[in-house]
């Protein structure tokens, strides 16, 4: 029947198959309705111009407006706007780096369509009916899955879980796409794997993962029996001078989150800091090294792959290459709360063993951190000053009335940047937006230092208008507790974009901000 229709118009065709409907499973589209199908997917996303598609005559020389004209006329080319014309970004929205993520999201899954045999059919009994009903339903019905509260979840998954499930699926990795993809926001579920990978904790080849951790966790608790395991009288002068600042530092670290004044916390970040002093005598502990373990801790207790019987549960499909089950893994915790471990009430169920595993972790994951920002810890921290004489170059540039006031006032941006170049602006955001904010941050193609001054840039010009009113003990007030209490996800990616967008316009002028330094 269905070879003998193909000579009739669409419209019958589609008439002949509505009556024969209630005969058959189902049948395949015809091109007609291919062709509708098709044009009716969404193109949004595919009209983005990426960073490749920006004009290159644009000059920073003529750029003297705030950060919020420059964004605007920006917009009509780059389809970013300012915050109050850019609709909302979320976790399933259109990437916000087009030229990292060019494919658009795909339509909502729909139940495939089996071809109708074209043999004659059998009679059917009542239980081959309901077997095939049954089929037919299961296909079109999402999965119940457990979060990571054990409550039942039937949230389809969105595009970028299933990006991620692809990357994750080969038995080596892309570094190049797992950037690419992880730029615009990781899913909680993947995050804590990914976060090792990027910062080079972990290969990229499955194969070795597994050896890895084995091989890292039990160096670092040979460093711990080396170091500090040890009694106090055989320590040198400095090594005690280290250890008793180490000490006075962690109980100031996040001292509004209730995890971080769990004692077994404390005494974790303690070792972790102390032990990575010794390995690095060049820079050994500063403050603010302390901070910068806060979301990898957060992060990594998030993980469900420290069960003592294997050290890599999580992605034990990824080993295998088995697809199916990677999927069955990332469906688990698809709905992480953070809100559970950052309330100290996981530390209840996490055991001294698993623990241990998580503060291996932590440290070699923080080692290779800030192994690209070395130079932020040494003496005087040179890094840390030279970001901050960039970032007041750059607000210059892209805000002449901003600095002007600040200058007038008598603020100096080392009163303030510092500690957003040291911390890395850990102490303006509340932990979860911190986390998205380095979902981007690791993803970094040639490391975050010169992005992280563009995100400090649109942070500042964000409140100008504000800041342009007031006197200097306002300012100073202002600057030192910046109202971002109930920011989010939503706030962060927009932040993000603004940076983006100055990254794009001011990225290699250099020699034009310095100029105009000099001359105002």
């Amino acid at each position: 029947m269905a070879s003998a229709s193909r000579g009739l118009p669409g419209f019958l065709r589609r008439s002949l198959r509505a009556e024969l409907s209630e005969d058959s499973d189902a049948e395949d589209l015809d091109p007609d309705d291919q062709e509708q199908s098709q044009s009716s997917l969404p193109n949004d996303a595919t009209q983005q111009p990426g960073k490749d598609q920006l004009d290159p005559a644009t000059s920073p020389d003529s750029t003297q407006e705030s950060i919020s004209d420059s964004v605007t006329s920006f917009a009509a080319n780059s389809s970013v706007s300012s915050r109050a014309s850019m609709p909302p970004l979320s976790s399933s929205s259109t990437p916000l780096k087009n030229h990292r993520s060019a494919v658009p999201p795909p339509p909502p899954p729909t139940a495939p369509l089996s071809r109708q045999s074209s043999e004659p059919q059998q009679p059917r009994s009542s239980q081959d009916e309901g077997t095939a009903t049954l089929k037919r339903s299961s296909t079109v019905v999402p999965k119940s899955t457990d979060n990571l509260h054990g409550e039942k979840s039937s949230r389809p998954k969105t595009y970028r879980e299933t990006q991620f499930e692809k990357i994750y699926a080969a038995n080596v990795i892309s570094m190049n796409d797992l950037k690419s993809v992880a730029w615009n926001g990781i899913p909680p579920h993947f995050r804590p794997q990914s976060w090792k990978i990027l910062l080079g904790y972990l290969p990229t080849n499955a194969s070795r993962r597994q050896h890895t951790l084995q091989k890292k966790r039990a160096e670092y608790l040979d460093a711990v029996a080396q170091h500090y395991d040890i009694d106090d009288n055989s320590r040198t002068m400095q090594e005690q001078e280290v250890l008793r600042q180490v000490l006075v530092d962690v109980p100031r670290t996040a001292p509004t989150v209730k995890l971080f004044r769990n004692e077994r916390i404390k005494s974790l970040l303690t070792r972790i800091l102390y032990i990575w002093a010794m390995r690095h005598p060049a820079s050994s502990y500063v403050q603010g090294i302390n901070d910068l373990a806060m979301p990898l801790i957060v992060t990594y207790l998030t993980m469900d792959d420290y069960d003592p019987s294997t050290d890599n549960n999580n992605h034990k499909a990824v080993d295998n290459n088995n697809n199916q089950e990677v999927a069955s893994k990332s469906d688990s915790k698809d709905n992480i709360d953070y809100t559970a471990v950052l309330e100290g009430t996981i530390m209840d169920t996490v055991t001294d063993e698993q623990l241990q595993k998580v503060e291996a972790d932590v440290y070699w994951s923080l080692t290779n951190l800030l192994a690209g920002i070395q130079d932020h810890y040494t003496s005087d921290q040179p890094g840390v000053q030279r970001m901050v004489l960039r970032l007041e170059e750059l607000v210059n540039r892209i805000d002449a009335d901003l600095c002007a006031h600040l200058r007038d006032t008598g603020i100096e941006f080392m009163q303030f940047a510092f500690k957003w170049m040291n911390c890395l602006l850990l102490r303006e955001f509340n932990l979860k937006c911190v986390i998205r904010l380095w979902d981007t941050y690791i993803s970094e193609e040639d490391g975050f230092e010169d992005f992280h001054v563009y995100v400090c840039a649109a942070f500042l010009c964000q409140f100008s208008s504000r800041l342009q009113t007031m006197t200097f003990d306002e300012l100073f007030g202002f600057m030192q507790g910046i109202p971002t209490e109930d920011w989010g996800d939503t706030e962060v990616e927009m932040l993000l974009s603004q940076a983006y967008v100055l990254s794009t316009l001011f990225g290699g002028s250099d020699a034009h901000l310095a100029a105009n330094s000099t001359d105002n």
